[in-house]
Protein backbone atom coordinates (compact mmCIF):
# COMPACT_ATOMS: atom_id res chain seq x y z
CA UNK A 1 0.00 0.00 0.00
CA UNK A 2 3.03 2.04 0.03
CA UNK A 3 6.33 2.85 -1.22
CA UNK A 4 7.90 3.73 1.44
CA UNK A 5 9.76 1.73 4.58
CA UNK A 6 8.50 4.34 7.03
CA UNK A 7 5.23 5.73 6.77
CA UNK A 8 3.59 8.51 7.96
CA UNK A 9 0.98 6.04 9.82
CA UNK A 10 0.60 2.04 9.22
CA UNK A 11 -2.63 0.98 10.34
CA UNK A 12 -2.34 -1.35 13.74
CA UNK A 13 -5.49 -4.53 12.33
CA UNK A 14 -4.61 -7.43 14.23
CA UNK A 15 -6.92 -10.55 15.39
CA UNK A 16 -8.82 -8.61 17.34
CA UNK A 17 -10.59 -6.27 14.85
CA UNK A 18 -11.24 -9.35 12.31
CA UNK A 19 -12.77 -10.80 14.99
CA UNK A 20 -15.07 -8.03 15.64
CA UNK A 21 -15.61 -7.48 11.83
CA UNK A 22 -16.49 -10.87 11.61
CA UNK A 23 -18.73 -11.05 14.09
CA UNK A 24 -21.27 -8.16 12.12
CA UNK A 25 -21.08 -10.04 8.79
CA UNK A 26 -22.72 -12.85 10.31
CA UNK A 27 -25.15 -11.13 12.55
CA UNK A 28 -26.93 -9.77 9.21
CA UNK A 29 -27.19 -5.96 10.36
CA UNK A 30 -24.97 -3.92 8.59
CA UNK A 31 -25.99 -0.37 9.03
CA UNK A 32 -26.00 1.31 12.11
CA UNK A 33 -27.60 -1.28 14.85
CA UNK A 34 -26.25 -3.00 18.36
CA UNK A 35 -23.15 -2.56 17.90
CA UNK A 36 -22.88 1.28 16.86
CA UNK A 37 -24.94 1.56 19.85
CA UNK A 38 -22.39 -0.08 22.17
CA UNK A 39 -19.73 1.58 20.12
CA UNK A 40 -21.62 5.24 21.39
CA UNK A 41 -21.98 4.10 24.88
CA UNK A 42 -18.70 3.35 25.67
CA UNK A 43 -17.06 6.28 24.03
CA UNK A 44 -19.60 8.41 26.13
CA UNK A 45 -18.26 6.65 29.35
CA UNK A 46 -14.50 7.03 28.07
CA UNK A 47 -14.89 11.25 28.02
CA UNK A 48 -16.94 11.26 30.89
CA UNK A 49 -20.26 12.59 29.00
CA UNK A 50 -23.89 11.58 29.26
CA UNK A 51 -24.09 10.29 25.50
CA UNK A 52 -22.32 10.34 22.09
CA UNK A 53 -23.44 9.87 19.13
CA UNK A 54 -21.88 8.02 16.10
CA UNK A 55 -21.14 9.51 12.56
CA UNK A 56 -20.07 8.52 9.22
CA UNK A 57 -16.94 10.75 9.54
CA UNK A 58 -15.47 13.38 11.03
CA UNK A 59 -16.36 15.89 8.42
CA UNK A 60 -20.25 14.57 9.07
CA UNK A 61 -19.29 15.38 12.84
CA UNK A 62 -18.69 18.82 11.93
CA UNK A 63 -21.53 19.72 9.89
CA UNK A 64 -23.66 18.16 12.10
CA UNK A 65 -22.75 20.65 14.43
CA UNK A 66 -23.30 23.34 12.28
CA UNK A 67 -26.60 22.28 11.20
CA UNK A 68 -27.51 21.58 14.72
CA UNK A 69 -26.74 25.25 15.70
CA UNK A 70 -29.19 26.22 13.19
CA UNK A 71 -26.11 28.52 11.01
CA UNK A 72 -26.65 29.98 7.65
CA UNK A 73 -26.58 32.68 5.20
CA UNK A 74 -25.73 36.13 7.67
CA UNK A 75 -24.19 34.15 9.68
CA UNK A 76 -20.00 33.77 10.40
CA UNK A 77 -18.28 30.99 12.22
CA UNK A 78 -14.05 32.13 12.96
CA UNK A 79 -12.25 29.21 13.01
CA UNK A 80 -8.43 28.31 12.11
CA UNK A 81 -7.03 28.32 8.42
CA UNK A 82 -4.54 25.87 9.81
CA UNK A 83 -6.80 22.58 9.44
CA UNK A 84 -8.16 20.44 7.03
CA UNK A 85 -10.22 22.11 4.75
CA UNK A 86 -13.42 19.68 6.18
CA UNK A 87 -14.07 22.32 8.85
CA UNK A 88 -14.39 25.98 6.71
CA UNK A 89 -16.28 23.47 4.30
CA UNK A 90 -18.91 22.24 7.19
CA UNK A 91 -19.71 25.82 7.80
CA UNK A 92 -19.93 27.30 4.22
CA UNK A 93 -21.67 24.36 3.01
CA UNK A 94 -24.06 25.81 5.62
CA UNK A 95 -24.26 29.23 4.10
CA UNK A 96 -22.39 30.58 6.70
CA UNK A 97 -18.63 32.34 6.13
CA UNK A 98 -15.86 31.31 7.71
CA UNK A 99 -13.73 33.79 9.26
CA UNK A 100 -10.43 32.47 9.50
CA UNK A 101 -8.02 33.63 12.45
CA UNK A 102 -4.11 32.90 13.30
CA UNK A 103 -2.29 30.68 15.14
CA UNK A 104 0.23 31.25 18.36
CA UNK A 105 2.86 30.80 16.25
CA UNK A 106 5.31 27.91 15.75
CA UNK A 107 5.86 26.83 19.06
CA UNK A 108 1.83 26.21 19.45
CA UNK A 109 -0.14 25.68 16.31
CA UNK A 110 -3.36 26.25 17.67
CA UNK A 111 -5.91 28.99 17.25
CA UNK A 112 -5.03 32.58 19.15
CA UNK A 113 -7.50 33.64 21.26
CA UNK A 114 -6.29 37.24 21.08
CA UNK A 115 -6.46 37.10 16.90
CA UNK A 116 -9.66 35.18 17.16
CA UNK A 117 -11.29 38.09 19.15
CA UNK A 118 -10.39 40.59 16.81
CA UNK A 119 -12.48 38.70 13.99
CA UNK A 120 -15.49 38.84 16.10
CA UNK A 121 -18.38 40.61 14.58
CA UNK A 122 -22.29 40.67 15.24
CA UNK A 123 -22.76 38.37 12.45
CA UNK A 124 -20.64 35.86 14.84
CA UNK A 125 -22.07 32.83 16.14
CA UNK A 126 -19.56 30.00 16.40
CA UNK A 127 -16.12 29.40 17.44
CA UNK A 128 -14.31 26.44 15.95
CA UNK A 129 -11.60 25.41 17.70
CA UNK A 130 -8.93 22.75 16.46
CA UNK A 131 -6.31 20.90 18.81
CA UNK A 132 -3.82 20.20 16.32
CA UNK A 133 -1.48 17.16 16.77
CA UNK A 134 -3.44 16.05 20.07
CA UNK A 135 -2.24 19.21 21.68
CA UNK A 136 -4.93 21.13 23.71
CA UNK A 137 -5.43 24.68 22.31
CA UNK A 138 -5.83 27.50 24.94
CA UNK A 139 -9.74 26.41 26.01
CA UNK A 140 -9.80 28.27 28.94
CA UNK A 141 -9.50 31.90 27.10
CA UNK A 142 -11.85 30.40 24.05
CA UNK A 143 -14.45 29.38 26.50
CA UNK A 144 -14.53 32.90 28.27
CA UNK A 145 -14.32 34.55 24.55
CA UNK A 146 -17.27 32.83 23.29
CA UNK A 147 -19.41 33.27 26.73
CA UNK A 148 -18.87 37.09 26.68
CA UNK A 149 -20.39 37.04 23.19
CA UNK A 150 -22.97 34.78 23.76
CA UNK A 151 -21.68 32.56 20.95
CA UNK A 152 -21.01 28.84 20.83
CA UNK A 153 -17.81 27.11 20.73
CA UNK A 154 -17.44 24.16 18.40
CA UNK A 155 -13.75 21.96 19.47
CA UNK A 156 -12.45 19.60 16.49
CA UNK A 157 -10.90 16.82 18.03
CA UNK A 158 -10.24 15.27 14.86
CA UNK A 159 -6.44 14.68 16.50
CA UNK A 160 -7.60 14.45 20.00
CA UNK A 161 -9.84 11.47 20.72
CA UNK A 162 -10.47 10.48 24.58
CA UNK A 163 -7.30 13.17 25.41
CA UNK A 164 -7.34 14.73 29.37
CA UNK A 165 -5.57 17.97 29.31
CA UNK A 166 -5.50 21.06 32.09
CA UNK A 167 -8.94 22.16 30.59
CA UNK A 168 -10.95 18.74 31.00
CA UNK A 169 -11.45 16.06 28.47
CA UNK A 170 -10.66 17.41 25.25
CA UNK A 171 -14.15 17.30 23.39
CA UNK A 172 -16.25 17.58 26.48
CA UNK A 173 -15.11 21.68 27.86
CA UNK A 174 -17.08 23.71 24.40
CA UNK A 175 -20.47 23.48 23.28
CA UNK A 176 -20.20 20.21 20.98
CA UNK A 177 -16.97 18.19 20.74
CA UNK A 178 -16.82 16.60 17.30
CA UNK A 179 -14.19 13.27 16.63
CA UNK A 180 -13.09 11.86 13.43
CA UNK A 181 -11.55 8.15 13.06
CA UNK A 182 -10.43 8.18 9.92
CA UNK A 183 -7.99 5.54 8.70
CA UNK A 184 -5.00 7.64 10.15
CA UNK A 185 -6.00 8.91 12.93
CA UNK A 186 -5.43 7.54 16.18
CA UNK A 187 -8.73 5.83 16.62
CA UNK A 188 -9.45 4.10 13.38
CA UNK A 189 -12.62 3.07 11.62
CA UNK A 190 -11.38 3.68 8.15
CA UNK A 191 -13.93 6.29 7.73
CA UNK A 192 -16.14 6.93 10.99
CA UNK A 193 -16.79 10.23 13.65
CA UNK A 194 -18.93 10.96 16.71
CA UNK A 195 -20.07 14.26 17.96
CA UNK A 196 -20.88 14.92 21.71
CA UNK A 197 -22.56 18.22 22.80
CA UNK A 198 -23.03 19.75 26.19
CA UNK A 199 -26.84 20.63 25.80
CA UNK A 200 -28.82 16.87 25.74
CA UNK A 201 -31.26 18.77 23.31
CA UNK A 202 -28.67 19.69 21.00
CA UNK A 203 -26.98 16.08 21.13
CA UNK A 204 -30.56 15.25 20.06
CA UNK A 205 -31.15 17.03 17.27
CA UNK A 206 -28.05 15.80 15.84
CA UNK A 207 -29.32 12.16 16.60
CA UNK A 208 -31.92 12.70 14.31
CA UNK A 209 -30.10 14.68 11.44
CA UNK A 210 -27.62 12.39 10.75
CA UNK A 211 -30.81 9.78 9.76
CA UNK A 212 -32.58 11.78 7.91
CA UNK A 213 -34.42 13.21 10.83
CA UNK A 214 -36.72 10.46 10.73
CA UNK A 215 -38.72 10.42 13.84
CA UNK A 216 -38.44 6.55 14.01
CA UNK A 217 -35.63 4.65 13.56
CA UNK A 218 -34.65 1.69 11.45
CA UNK A 219 -33.74 0.20 14.93
CA UNK A 220 -36.77 1.02 16.46
CA UNK A 221 -39.13 -0.53 13.17
CA UNK A 222 -36.45 -3.54 13.75
CA UNK A 223 -37.68 -4.09 17.40
CA UNK A 224 -41.00 -3.77 16.73
CA UNK A 225 -41.85 0.19 16.84
CA UNK A 226 -43.99 2.19 14.72
CA UNK A 227 -43.73 1.24 10.60
CA UNK A 228 -44.61 4.79 9.68
CA UNK A 229 -42.57 8.29 10.84
CA UNK A 230 -42.60 11.58 10.38
CA UNK A 231 -39.95 14.09 9.23
CA UNK A 232 -39.99 17.63 10.55
CA UNK A 233 -37.02 19.14 9.54
CA UNK A 234 -34.48 18.24 6.39
CA UNK A 235 -32.13 15.31 7.39
CA UNK A 236 -29.04 13.91 5.83
CA UNK A 237 -27.54 10.28 5.79
CA UNK A 238 -24.24 10.31 8.29
CA UNK A 239 -24.87 7.22 9.64
CA UNK A 240 -22.14 4.85 10.36
CA UNK A 241 -21.73 0.89 9.63
CA UNK A 242 -21.90 -1.98 11.97
CA UNK A 243 -18.59 -3.26 10.63
CA UNK A 244 -16.62 0.39 11.54
CA UNK A 245 -18.18 0.79 14.84
CA UNK A 246 -16.81 -3.18 15.35
CA UNK A 247 -14.08 -2.22 14.44
CA UNK A 248 -13.83 1.51 16.58
CA UNK A 249 -14.96 -0.72 19.87
CA UNK A 250 -11.85 -2.42 19.50
CA UNK A 251 -9.71 0.56 18.68
CA UNK A 252 -11.21 2.50 21.80
CA UNK A 253 -10.00 -0.56 23.69
CA UNK A 254 -6.56 -0.54 22.64
CA UNK A 255 -6.54 3.48 22.60
CA UNK A 256 -4.31 3.65 26.04
CA UNK A 257 -1.48 1.30 25.17
CA UNK A 258 -1.53 2.93 22.03
CA UNK A 259 -0.95 6.04 23.51
CA UNK A 260 1.84 4.88 25.20
CA UNK A 261 3.90 3.75 22.38
CA UNK A 262 2.95 7.22 20.99
CA UNK A 263 4.42 9.21 23.40
CA UNK A 264 7.98 7.23 23.68
CA UNK A 265 7.99 7.47 20.30
CA UNK A 266 7.54 11.25 21.03
CA UNK A 267 10.33 11.05 23.87
CA UNK A 268 13.07 9.81 21.37
CA UNK A 269 11.78 12.03 18.14
CA UNK A 270 12.35 15.23 20.77
CA UNK A 271 15.73 14.34 22.19
CA UNK A 272 17.14 13.08 18.18
CA UNK A 273 16.34 16.35 16.90
CA UNK A 274 16.88 19.15 19.75
CA UNK A 275 20.59 19.18 18.35
CA UNK A 276 19.55 20.62 14.52
CA UNK A 277 20.44 24.08 14.17
CA UNK A 278 17.17 26.22 13.89
CA UNK A 279 14.73 23.37 14.30
CA UNK A 280 11.06 24.24 16.16
CA UNK A 281 9.45 21.25 17.87
CA UNK A 282 6.26 22.69 18.48
CA UNK A 283 4.77 21.89 22.03
CA UNK A 284 8.29 20.78 23.10
CA UNK A 285 7.63 22.49 26.62
CA UNK A 286 4.85 20.20 27.31
CA UNK A 287 4.92 16.74 29.20
CA UNK A 288 4.16 13.97 26.20
CA UNK A 289 1.34 12.77 29.06
CA UNK A 290 -0.80 16.23 27.37
CA UNK A 291 -1.49 15.01 24.03
CA UNK A 292 -2.75 11.96 21.91
CA UNK A 293 0.32 13.07 19.68
CA UNK A 294 -1.74 12.50 16.41
CA UNK A 295 1.15 13.79 14.42
CA UNK A 296 4.51 14.63 15.02
CA UNK A 297 5.51 17.88 13.57
CA UNK A 298 8.59 20.41 13.25
CA UNK A 299 8.91 23.42 11.74
CA UNK A 300 11.89 24.04 9.66
CA UNK A 301 14.16 27.31 9.97
CA UNK A 302 13.37 30.33 7.74
CA UNK A 303 14.80 29.85 3.78
CA UNK A 304 14.94 26.19 3.88
CA UNK A 305 13.70 23.92 0.57
CA UNK A 306 11.26 21.86 2.23
CA UNK A 307 10.79 20.27 -0.76
CA UNK A 308 14.22 19.43 -1.33
CA UNK A 309 14.48 18.15 2.17
CA UNK A 310 11.20 16.42 1.70
CA UNK A 311 13.24 14.17 -1.33
CA UNK A 312 15.84 13.44 0.46
CA UNK A 313 13.92 12.01 3.09
CA UNK A 314 11.69 10.25 0.23
CA UNK A 315 15.27 9.35 -1.23
CA UNK A 316 15.79 7.38 2.05
CA UNK A 317 12.57 5.26 1.77
CA UNK A 318 10.61 7.79 4.21
CA UNK A 319 7.69 9.75 3.86
CA UNK A 320 6.95 13.29 4.90
CA UNK A 321 3.80 15.68 4.96
CA UNK A 322 2.36 18.79 5.58
CA UNK A 323 -0.31 19.69 8.22
CA UNK A 324 -2.23 21.12 6.56
CA UNK A 325 -1.98 23.73 3.46
CA UNK A 326 -3.86 26.92 5.15
CA UNK A 327 -7.42 26.52 4.09
CA UNK A 328 -7.82 30.70 3.35
CA UNK A 329 -5.53 29.62 0.62
CA UNK A 330 -6.94 27.70 -1.26
CA UNK A 331 -9.13 28.76 -4.69
CA UNK A 332 -12.12 28.17 -3.20
CA UNK A 333 -11.64 30.13 0.11
CA UNK A 334 -9.87 32.98 -2.01
CA UNK A 335 -13.27 34.85 -2.23
CA UNK A 336 -15.21 33.58 0.88
CA UNK A 337 -12.08 34.35 2.82
CA UNK A 338 -11.81 38.03 1.37
CA UNK A 339 -9.29 37.14 -1.47
CA UNK A 340 -5.79 39.37 -0.66
CA UNK A 341 -7.65 41.11 2.45
CA UNK A 342 -7.50 37.74 4.35
CA UNK A 343 -3.49 37.72 5.39
CA UNK A 344 -2.88 35.11 8.46
CA UNK A 345 1.25 35.74 8.28
CA UNK A 346 1.81 33.93 11.38
CA UNK A 347 -0.46 31.17 9.58
CA UNK A 348 1.32 31.75 6.30
CA UNK A 349 4.88 31.59 7.82
CA UNK A 350 4.83 28.85 10.16
CA UNK A 351 3.16 26.23 7.32
CA UNK A 352 5.71 27.25 4.49
CA UNK A 353 8.05 25.43 7.10
CA UNK A 354 6.05 22.99 8.72
CA UNK A 355 6.76 19.16 8.70
CA UNK A 356 5.28 15.94 9.79
CA UNK A 357 7.26 13.08 10.33
CA UNK A 358 6.15 9.38 10.58
CA UNK A 359 4.26 8.57 13.85
CA UNK A 360 1.95 5.08 14.82
CA UNK A 361 1.43 2.92 18.02
CA UNK A 362 3.41 0.48 16.02
CA UNK A 363 6.56 2.86 15.15
CA UNK A 364 9.53 1.02 16.33
CA UNK A 365 12.75 2.87 18.54
CA UNK A 366 14.64 1.24 15.17
CA UNK A 367 12.76 3.44 12.73
CA UNK A 368 12.55 6.51 14.77
CA UNK A 369 16.37 6.35 15.11
CA UNK A 370 16.43 6.09 11.14
CA UNK A 371 14.12 8.64 10.51
CA UNK A 372 15.96 11.11 12.71
CA UNK A 373 19.58 10.33 11.20
CA UNK A 374 17.63 10.73 7.79
CA UNK A 375 16.37 14.22 8.75
CA UNK A 376 19.52 15.22 10.27
CA UNK A 377 21.01 14.30 7.10
CA UNK A 378 18.98 16.15 4.95
CA UNK A 379 19.20 18.69 7.94
CA UNK A 380 20.77 22.52 6.03
CA UNK A 381 23.91 23.29 7.66
CA UNK A 382 22.78 26.77 9.04
CA UNK A 383 19.68 28.18 10.10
Amino acid sequence: MTAFDIALYRPQIGQAEIEAVTQVLRSGWLSSGPVTEDFEGKYAAALGVGSAVAVSSGTAALHLAVLSLGLGPGDEVVLPSLNFVSAAASVALCGATPVFADIKGPHDLCLDPEDAARRITPRTRAIVVMHYGGYAADLTALARLARDHGIALIEDCAHAPVTDSAHGMLGTVGDIGCFSFFATKNLAMGEGGMVVARDPAVADRIRRLRSHALTVSAQQRHRGGPSLYDVDTLGLNYRPTEIGCALGRVQLDALPAGQLRRQDAVRMYREQLAPLPGITVPYADRPVEESAHHLFAVVLPEGTDREQLQDRLRAARIQSGVHYPPTHLFTAYQERAGGEECRLPVTEDVMARQLSLPLHPGIGKDEVQQVAEAVSAAWPTTP
